[in-house]
């Protein structure tokens, strides 16, 4: 008897496992705003010299600069600037990874993940020193709160972070600055505690959190970065300390406007090939996709059913957002550090974050399962897309039957297709 049941009363397909069909595809370009910074370095060098008055006062001082685990284009050219330049005012600049329990909760995992963005002290020339000691700076009524050691006990500290909304919680202050000295800064003990208020708390507690941090602990100024929809940065904002919380929330609106997302509302089955924390929180971002840990943003995409086929290289076996598939395979279930992935999901105080989801042979198998299983369709007219993964938005495949949908829009561009999906060494997604 088949996998999935056939109800002739209603006038549906026969859905058996042998009877589903994976539909052509197209090949499709979605337009952004294309608007880049083209010198990163440049655009660090210049915003620090502008910005930053007093630079007699960094001679001799130990300045630490943030690292966080988002995987963010030219961080490495970024970072070495900004150690460059203090370096040229006379200081003695540190890094230290600041990404809560991410990592594996541990200092060797964390110093990993950085090095994976090329940050090592070889090709930084300055130490990193990474630890989950912290120093707990003030309270927040009978809430501690806490900073990395190493950066409390430096002469300054360079907020240094990605700006972005964040995949479980809207708010003035999201995934930014405020955030990283929050929870990032605060390492395991102060991100497992800051999880246990629920999402919902969070985006009220942030700020209060970060003034908190600023008047407490010694900031001397922040970097915010925001990417566009082609993965590329548009945006770089050396802030004053008095003006980090007003400049974090400003660069979450371009962030904002600026993330990429699909041409299209509803889909019947999306395909993701990876995931990774490289890539977001959730391994995917919830801002594109529509479906996370904490009720979903409807407004954002309508989905049926997910498949995530692999992990990035970069998030180091850690399989956070896997619970939220439908549909995995065999071999993507293969690589996940589950005890990696159970510390950065039960830290974020997500009971649900280290589950399996039902997973196929192969990526083929789990692609006919997630069509078969969407309820009330003709599978020979499913809207499916396929993604690489959520920062490479610009060229993806389409269904025919979802190609219909957006192909007289302006910011949609055809490309090739239909042709069969590819798999494996084969496939068709760059």
């Amino acid at each position: 008897m088949s996998i999935f049941t056939n109800f002739p009363e209603l006038n549906l397909p026969m859905q058996g496992i042998e009877n589903v069909a994976i539909p052509n595809m197209i090949r499709i370009r979605q337009k952004y705003d294309p608007q880049r910074i083209e010198d990163v370095s440049g655009c660090i060098r210049q915003g620090m010299e502008r910005n930053i008055d007093d630079k007699d006062a960094y001679l001799g001082k130990r300045i630490c600069i943030t690292v966080g685990s988002r995987g963010i284009p030219d961080l490495d050219i970024m970072i070495k600037t900004v150690c460059d330049i203090l370096k040229e005012w006379g200081s003695e600049p540190f890094i230290v990874p600041a990404m809560g329990s991410h990592g594996g909760a541990a200092a060797e995992g964390q110093t990993e993940m950085i090095a994976g963005y090329n940050i090592t002290e070889e090709t930084m020339g300055v130490p990193i020193l990474s630890s989950l000691e912290v120093v707990q700076y003030a309270a927040l009524g009978n809430v501690p709160l806490y900073c990395d050691k190493y950066a409390f006990e430096s002469d300054g500290i360079i907020v240094f972070n990605k700006v972005k909304p964040h995949t479980e919680f809207r708010g003035i202050h999201e995934s930014g600055i405020a955030k990283m000295m929050a929870i990032g800064l605060a390492n395991h003990r102060g991100c497992s505690m800051f999880h246990t208020f629920g999402f919902a708390r969070i985006g009220e507690l942030i700020p209060q959190v970060a003034e908190k941090f600023i008047e407490k602990c010694p900031v001397a100024f922040g970097i915010g970065i925001v990417q566009n929809a082609y993965d590329e940065i548009c945006n770089i904002e050396v802030c004053r300390k008095s003006e980090i919380l007003k400049k974090d929330a400003e660069l979450l609106e371009i962030a904002k406007e600026k993330i990429a997302n699909f041409k299209f509302k509803e889909c019947d089955v999306l395909v993701i090939d990876e995931i990774g924390k490289n890539i977001s929180g959730n391994g995917y971002d919830s801002n594109v996709v529509g479906r996370n840990n904490s009720g979903d943003f409807p407004e954002v995409l309508t989905l049926t059913r997910l498949v995530i086929l692999g992990l990035t290289k970069e998030t180091h076996n850690n399989g956070c957002g896997i619970a939220l598939a439908d549909f995995s395979t065999r071999k993507c279930l293969n690589s996940i550090d589950w005890y990696s992935t159970l510390v950065n999901a039960l830290s974020a105080g997500l009971t649900k974050g280290g589950k399996a989801p039902m997973y196929a042979d192969n990526d083929q198998e789990a692609i006919k399962f997630a069509i078969g299983t969407c309820p009330s369709i003709d599978f020979r007219k499913v809207k499916l897309a396929r993604i690489k993964n959520t920062l490479a938005m610009s060229e993806i495949l389409v269904s025919e039957s979802l190609y219909e949908m957006i192909k007289d829009r302006d910011d949609v561009e055809y490309i090739s297709g239909p042709e069969p999906m590819k798999f494996d060494a084969e496939s068709n997604i760059i």
